[in-house]
């Protein structure tokens, strides 16, 4: 069993949360109540069940909400934050993270889904494959919401389809937002300081690291709350039985 507690993880704890706002109004998205506590509790109790002792928040948006809240409530794990003075998305902001990501691999996180993922077969999967970049992915009936992954039989990322929401599409896999990445990934980032992992980053990989791109499929049920819909279909589960 691969042991966990050397192992950190950065959490995308920054976003605008626009789609969010009729809802929660001002609060940062990660900090939505469910279950009656933030949402980004749940992820942070199931990764310390899981394991893992130290945690990065890359913070942004409303980032006085989550950095006053985790100072008083560490949930028993050693975290550090990691501040966007302006948004840099996604993979802007783990650049921005990186002088605090002492592991290698490091696991990186959507702060505001969350999949109760088996982290030690995840990171064991990333190894044995010998990966540079690993991707959780799950299988959705309905890919149409969804931009999906092309796997080959071999479980590695040979390219990605852009989401069709004009029409239903069908079953295919999907980015489960939990990813695994070598030190190696950062030097593989574009220059610039603000950019999407999902749009300047991931679809360039298939070519450029070929085999070292996988995708580790996870069976169980995902979830983000990314907009009102999901949200409320968040309130309706009990992710503490996880």
């Amino acid at each position: 069993m691969t042991n966990l507690a050397n192992t950190d993880v950065a959490i995308l704890a920054g976003g605008l949360g626009t789609r969010l706002r009729k809802v929660i109004g001002e609060t940062q998205k990660t900090m939505a109540k469910v279950a009656g506590e933030p949402f980004l509790n749940l992820i942070l109790e199931y990764l310390k069940n899981h394991g893992f002792q130290r945690v990065i928040l890359c913070t942004g948006y409303q980032a006085d909400q989550v950095e006053e809240y985790y100072r008083d409530n560490d949930m028993g794990l050693q975290i550090e934050f990691s501040r966007e003075d302006v948004p840099m998305d996604t993979g802007g902001a783990i650049k921005n993270a990186r002088a605090f990501i002492h592991s290698d691999p490091f696991i990186v996180l959507n702060g505001d889904s969350f999949c109760p993922i088996d982290y030690s077969a995840f990171l064991q999967f990333h190894r044995q494959e010998k990966a540079i970049a690993t991707l959780a992915v799950s299988r959705v009936k309905d890919s149409k919401d969804f931009g999906t992954i092309l796997l080959n039989e071999r479980k590695r990322i040979v390219g990605f389809q852009e989401k069709l929401l004009w029409k239903k599409s069908p079953q295919g896999f999907v980015s489960a937002g939990v990813y695994c990445f070598n030190h190696s990934i950062l030097s593989l980032m574009p220059p610039a300081t603000i950019f999407s992992f999902e749009k300047d980053l991931f679809p360039s990989l298939p070519e450029r690291i070929g085999n070292d791109f996988c995708g580790f499929l996870v069976e169980e049920e995902f979830l983000d709350i990314g907009n009102s819909v999901r949200y409320q279909s968040a309130q309706e589960q009990n992710w503490k039985d996880k």
